[in-house]
């Protein structure tokens, strides 16, 4: 057999299967160690935001536990100090004590057990006495109701403090730049082919719309988040727990997040399934769709500056070519478009591993936990950036506006009502044929005289009132 020795580098562990070697300075045990051993696949850690919002439910576990004569006050008040303490480290401190990565078992049982001995040796370093991972530490809990926990609050502080302010960020900015381009008016365009006019403010608010619509279907989202697994234990049942537990540790969690949540009408819903992450996953896409339409009408506004629209120009920021001297390219939208485009592939994994819940547990928690997390930072970054780099600071080129409403034979459909569609149609072909001013074309084929066609054609109040 080979020896279990531990080397010079390493410390010797034991958990229910046996002794293991884990590095000398590690702060976690054997448990995390054979996660550590087991799943090289990725090299990807559990989201930083994640860990962060696991700490958060253990230190509010202690205190309900505290509360309810669950664990000794000592040993619960070591246990909360040692979250403190993970919580205020540094990011890059913090993480490398949580080496498990996010393909591993679906509970995310690995992941638990890491907080669950980090915080039981810090604690017994405070404490100068034995503070158990199991006993003390995941009192009141298990992997299958912490780990969903942990899920939802993460996602929803997430949504509170990063997505819906950016969101609002963007759609203020939008709004904003729309008060000072209301006097551009240009060629509305459906199917990509000239359409009748619009002005500029116009295709801005609705750009904006769609972010305000974004941003109040994920805040409709919320109240799902904040339902809790917590208390529901192995399979939803509360066994080995207090029958006050979830809402003590409801009420904590509350009071150090600052969002309201409560523990969830039905355990059994929200352990074997993630409809409510789903849910939200599925408001991002949303999202995401609307970023990836306004992303790509800059991109065409923009194209040019000679050969394209050209009805805007977006803020150099880089060069755009290595070869091709002088170019820029439109980087901020087209990022954007990539952030898009990963999210919409976020959410079709997180649809496929919500459909994991299988009888009592969903067990692709740690792939739903790394999916819906990047996808709410990604869209955040990627909403200021949209709404600072390349919104608040493009150029309008009027003259190209001008130039291309005056050729738009489309303003013709003004003249409907008074010489009807198929006179309206000759006239436009004629103006495309030949490359005239529509005007003059009318002028030409009708009897209403150039000043009232003139009125009548006006693209200003083509736009509405």
């Amino acid at each position: 057999m080979p020896s279990t020795a531990a080397a010079p580098s390493t410390r010797l562990e034991r958990d229910s299967m046996g002794e293991l070697a884990v590095p000398a300075d590690a702060l976690y045990g054997a448990q995390t160690q054979r996660a550590v051993n087991n799943f090289h696949i990725s090299g990807q850690r559990m989201p930083t935001a994640f860990i962060r919002a696991l700490l958060m439910v253990k230190a509010a576990a202690a205190r309900a536990n505290i509360a309810l004569d669950a664990v000794p006050r000592e040993i619960g008040e070591a246990i909360i100090e040692a979250c403190r303490q993970l919580l205020a480290a540094p990011e890059s401190e913090r993480m490398q004590h949580f080496p498990v990565e996010v393909f591993q078992t679906g509970s995310g049982t690995s992941t638990n057990m890491n907080a669950n001995e980090v915080i039981a040796t810090l604690a017994s370093r405070a404490l100068k006495a034995p503070v158990s991972a199991n006993d003390h530490v995941n009192a009141s809990q298990s992997s299958n109701d912490a780990i969903p926990t942990a899920l939802h609050v993460s996602t929803a502080v997430g949504l509170h403090e990063d997505l819906l302010p950016a969101l609002d960020h963007l759609a203020s900015i939008t709004r904003a730049k729309a008060r000072t381009v209301y006097h551009h008016v240009k060629t509305g365009r459906t199917h990509l082919m000239d359409a009748m006019p619009v002005r500029l403010s116009q295709v801005l608010d609705g750009w904006a719309q769609q972010v305000e619509d974004a941003a109040a279907r994920l805040r409709s989202s919320l109240p799902g988040l904040q339902r809790l697994a917590q208390g529901g234990t192995a399979v939803g049942t509360g066994v080995n727990t207090h029958p006050d537990f979830a809402a003590r540790f409801a009420a904590e969690l509350s009071a150090s997040t600052g969002l309201a949540f409560a523990p969830a009408p039905d355990f059994f819903a929200v352990m074997g399934a993630q409809d409510g992450v789903v849910a939200a996953s599925g408001q991002m896409k949303a999202a995401a769709v609307a970023l990836m339409k306004i992303a790509n009408d800059l991109r065409w506004m923009n194209s040019g500056p000679l050969a394209g629209l050209a009805e805007i120009e977006l803020e150099a920021l880089q060069p755009g070519s290595s070869i091709m001297p002088g170019k820029v390219n439109p980087v901020i939208p087209e990022a954007t478009a990539m952030v898009a485009a990963q999210v919409i592939g976020n959410d079709a994994a997180i649809t496929v591993a919500g459909q994991s819940g299988n009888f009592e547990l969903n067990v692709m928690l740690p792939v739903i936990a790394r999916n819906v997390l990047e996808s709410t930072q990604l869209l955040a970054n990627a909403s200021r950036l949209l709404a600072d780099k390349a919104i608040a600071s493009f150029r309008v080129n009027e003259a190209q506006l001008q130039q291309a409403l005056a050729r738009n034979p489309i303003l013709v459909t003004a003249l409907n009502p008074l010489i009807g569609y198929l006179k309206a149609a000759e006239i436009a072909k004629i103006a495309y044929k030949e490359g005239r001013p529509i005007l003059d074309v009318a002028e030409e084929h009708t009897d209403l005289g150039r000043e009232r066609l003139a009125a009548l054609l006006d693209p200003v109040k083509l736009t509405g009132p």
